[in-house]
């Protein structure tokens, strides 16, 4: 059994990105976002240079299908292997695989085309939600979640956090510098992932804990 008690702070945040991936869908499919969109491409897009262009190009690289499947191949590897952890396993390979289904779900429902207003890079299928965006947040997050469980030094914690952070947001600028996302793809993104992940990790900790108490029940005399 699942304690509700163990539910509250993710299932919170659950909600929380829920909402405002809701909020942004709407936006997007009344066609609400357009001056938004537009303003902060062109304000991206105004500082394009050749080390920008490089550095766009790598991080977008890193939020490519062909890279997360290779950091979440590694990452299994030691989970399974070297640490012995199941469970943070089976979390993560449901939080990667749940976020990849649901961004090619949500695309073919959106059916929202990319940006033309000045392409870098040329990339084909469908805008809405960012596919780059949902894999960065889902992949990083999980990773910052599970090895921040395992680290007790404030410092280290927020210096996970941090990196997991910039990583995440530098593949979405990445996204947008390149033309071939916009603004509201890369939000629609982190929120849509968001939810995925903290759902996950709201019934992961629900089942982690609900079996830590009956772990701890005392057997009962003969």
């Amino acid at each position: 059994m699942l304690y509700f008690r163990y539910w509250s702070r993710g299932f919170v945040l659950f909600l929380g990105f829920t909402a405002g991936f809701a909020v942004i869908a709407a936006l997007v499919m009344l066609n609400k976002v357009a001056f938004f969109d537009e303003y902060i491409i062109n304000v991206v897009q105004s500082a394009e240079s050749p080390a920008f262009t490089s550095l766009a190009k790598s991080l977008s690289l890193v939020g490519s299908s062909r890279q997360a499947i290779g950091i979440s191949l590694l990452a299994m590897l030691l989970l399974f292997f070297l640490l012995k952890h199941r469970l943070e396993l089976a979390l993560f390979l449901c939080v990667g695989l749940g976020s990849q289904l649901l961004n090619t779900m949500m695309k073919l429902w959106f059916h929202r085309e990319r940006p033309n207003l000045h392409r870098i890079i040329e990339e084909v299928g469908y805008s809405f939600p960012s596919g780059h965006s949902m894999a960065a947040f889902s992949l990083y997050g999980a990773i910052a979640y599970l090895v921040w469980r395992h680290l007790h030094r404030k410092f280290a914690r927020i210096l996970l956090i941090l990196i997991a952070v910039l990583i995440t947001g530098g593949i979405g600028w990445s996204r947008i510098y390149l033309g071939v996302h916009y603004p509201s793809d890369v939000i629609g993104g982190y929120a849509a992932s968001g939810a995925w992940l903290m759902l996950c990790i709201t019934i992961f900790e629900a089942y982690r804990n609900s079996q830590r108490q009956i772990g701890n029940k005392p057997v009962p005399s003969a």
